[in-house]
């Protein structure tokens, strides 16, 4: 009925996409600029310190800016008018409302030089966005303009600095697009050897430009991160395509077996248009463990990522079948003759796999496990400050400067609130790790009896040994600790502290929608553990490649960040879980299909890989392609995330469901079609004795 609807008013249903899609794309600048750059954890002891700091001092909470001076070879502070000429420079950094700390206004200033070394912490006001200090950064740079110690020049550096200094910060969107549109445009024009390599682009754009729409209501009522312009961008890119593909490569498969155009798209409407709407709702229902955790910023990843597969899925059951009635065989051109409907490679490979079922399942499983083994050594945190440090601007230059001099620590200092600075630094001076408890005496450090206090540590905080420093002074500490540093910490608590029944929840509710559209007990639960296991598999690997290097610096230019961003693994699991369950729900439909038809679950197994073989590859291929074209996003954090989806994907279509499916598919026969209720088919005497056979 759904189908007869559209074919009937597809002019009606073409023009309404089209209005939407033109709407969206001129509004999409708009929904950007209304993102927030705010990772805020509400409740959280770090968080609410830093918003205590923010509201008493003015400032901090964030990491400030480093003002670093390193003097030629041969030269010394100690040396004649020196001193006088850094005293000179640092002065130039007392502004209105800046807190400054510096050799010149702390008690020691010893921890602020060494022999060729010196350094200020500046926090200036900041604003949240992209970089929390863009619009004091040339302010600051322009007062030190000329400005030169024993020749030498001062360079600022700092996190947000070193993150500036990666380029490319402010490329609008539309690059990481078309850089995803044009590796997808190969896949498919090698897929369909015609115009219809465009049809599934075209409908991409219209669901990219029509979520940014719903992404700027929602941005009306709820802080939405950054980070979805990316999801949406680049995650709506593949799943738009790959519903697309799934549908056509259907609609092709009915016409080259002799059905006319309109028949063609009914039928491939029921079958694979079903396959699609159930692939959809599950990808949104695994989005649910971002939506119910209480950070408001993978709170509205999970909003705005559940509006893309079902945006997605709205576009290929509505405006495909449209196109494919009103151009659909037009498209055809150039190639004369419809393709086979069965991939002989892939149907070689489904009957080796099935016929070596048993091995090609431990082979499998194996591989995944070997893979997965490094999950174990998994570190949540901050990048370390190495891996944003390349290249050789004056950020980059000074941070060198510094690690040399061994203040490496002072980027990221913790931030205590005191009433008695004296005993708080007597407390907290002697704990291991800690270099240094500054007690500034400038402006804006003391305010109403109550005093800010920035803790200097020996190692950067992201490190292990950084790490273990803030736990022992926040547990040391006599008042509220503060600082990105402390933050960190809370994250893991926040986001991971109670995840286990949110993810329980969406393998429930998962299960019971793939039991219904599948008619089974087993395949489900063999999907999810699938699901688990390709996953697990794929965290693996990005703590090998990011966390321990091994590739970082080859594939992304990038030294090792020594951990894991916090947020990542969450945000991963939630689309990962529900992507590659789309290419498990398309292989055992057809696996269905084909068993319901009256074949056995040999035959059907084989047949439905030969069918699905080469859609998944493509599909998945796509999708690959699109999260390689988010890796080149000059944020740290968002290419751990894309690494972490592309090897999901490609594990899950190559090993997963190119062996693993199919084998265990055809290891359990009969067990795969058990429903509760209904008697197992007549086939079943003839799946065992094909089964008998095959081994």
């Amino acid at each position: 009925m759904w189908t007869e609807w559209i074919l009937r008013h597809r002019r009606f249903v073409m023009l309404g996409w089209l209005v939407l899609a033109v709407i969206g794309g001129a509004l999409a600048p708009r929904a950007i600029d209304r993102l927030s750059y705010e990772f805020s954890f509400p409740g959280q002891p770090a968080y609410e310190a830093n918003q205590k700091i923010h509201d008493t001092f003015g400032g901090g909470g964030v990491d400030p800016l480093v003002v670093t001076i390193t003097l030629p070879e041969g030269r010394s502070f100690d040396d004649p008018g020196v001193r006088d000429e850094l005293t000179a420079v640092f002065a130039k950094l007392q502004r209105p409302g800046w807190r400054v700390a510096s050799p010149d206004n702390v008690a020691d200033p010893a921890p602020f030089m060494t022999d060729r070394t010196a350094y200020a912490l500046v926090y200036p006001p900041f604003n949240p966005g992209p970089g929390p200090y863009a619009a004091v950064l040339p302010q600051l740079e322009a007062a030190l303009t000329g400005a030169t110690v024993a020749g030498a020049q001062p360079l600022v550096t700092g996190v947000d600095p070193l993150n500036e200094s990666g380029g490319g910060s402010d490329r609008p969107i539309i690059v990481e697009i078309a850089l995803g549109a044009g590796g997808a445009l190969i896949v498919l024009a090698l897929a369909f050897g015609s115009l219809l390599a465009l049809v599934p682009l075209l409908l991409a754009a219209v669901a990219i430009a029509t979520t940014f729409l719903l992404v700027l209501a929602l941005t009306v009522g709820v802080d939405v991160s950054f980070i979805v312009q990316y999801l949406v961008g680049l995650i709506g890119l593949g799943v738009a395509i790959d519903y697309a593909l799934l549908i056509i490569m259907r609609w092709r498969e009915e016409r080259a077996n002799g059905a006319d155009n309109q028949q063609a798209v009914r039928t491939a409407m029921a079958t694979a248009g079903r396959a699609v709407v159930f692939s959809g709702v599950t990808v949104a229902i695994s989005l649910l463990a971002l939506i119910v955790l209480p950070l408001p910023f993978l709170r509205s990843v999970g909003l705005a990522g559940l509006l893309i597969p079902l945006v997605s899925v709205l576009v290929a059951v509505t405006l495909l079948p449209a196109l494919l009635v009103s151009v659909g065989t037009r498209l055809e051109w150039p190639r004369r003759r419809l393709p086979k409907t069965e991939s002989r490679a892939w149907l070689s490979i489904g009957r080796a796999v099935v016929r070596h079922r048993w091995v090609s399942a431990a082979l499998a499983s194996a591989a995944l496990i070997a893979l997965a083994l490094p999950v174990f050594g998994l570190r949540l945190g901050s990048p370390e400050l190495a891996a944003i440090a390349g290249g050789d601007s004056p950020a980059a230059v000074g941070y060198r400067d510094l690690t040399d001099a061994g203040l490496v620590g002072v980027l990221r200092p913790v931030e205590v609130v005191t009433t008695d600075p004296a005993a708080a630094a007597g407390r907290l001076d002697g704990i291991e790790g800690v270099s240094h408890v500054v007690t500034p005496t400038g402006p804006g450090w003391t305010v109403g009896g109550e005093h800010l206090m920035p803790i200097l540590l020996d190692a950067d905080p992201a490190t292990p040994a950084g790490a273990d420093t803030v736990q022992r002074i926040v547990a040391a500490a006599p008042g509220p600790v503060g600082g990105t540093a402390a933050q960190d910490a809370d994250a893991v608590d926040a986001i991971y502290g109670d995840s286990w029944w949110v993810l329980a929840l969406v393998v429930v509710i998962t299960f019971a929608l793939l039991a219904r559209a599948l008619r089974s007990i087993w395949l489900p639960i063999k999907a999810l553990l699938l699901n688990v296991v390709s996953i697990a598999a794929a965290y693996g690997l990005t703590v090998l490649i990011w966390q321990e290097g091994f590739g970082s610096q080859a594939l992304f230019g990038a030294e090792s960040t020594g951990s894991i961003t916090v947020w990542v693994p969450i945000a991963a699991f939630s689309f990962l879980f529900g992507l590659s369950m789309d290419y498990e729900v398309f292989i055992l439909s057809r696996i269905r299909e084909g068993h319901d038809a009256g074949l056995s679950t040999d035959e059907a197994t084989v047949h439905g890989i030969g069918y699905t073989g080469r859609l998944v590859t493509s599909a998945a291929l796509i999708l690959v392609l699109a999260f390689v074209a988010l890796s080149t996003v000059p944020v740290v954090d968002v290419k751990i995330f894309a690494t972490t989806l592309a090897l999901g994907i490609a594990l899950d279509a190559t090993i997963v469901r190119a062996v693993l499916t199919p084998a265990l598919v055809a290891a359990f026969g009969s067990v795969n079609w058990w429903w509760p209720g209904r008697k197992t088919k007549q086939a079943t005497h003839s799946d065992a004795h094909r089964e008998v056979a095959n081994r």
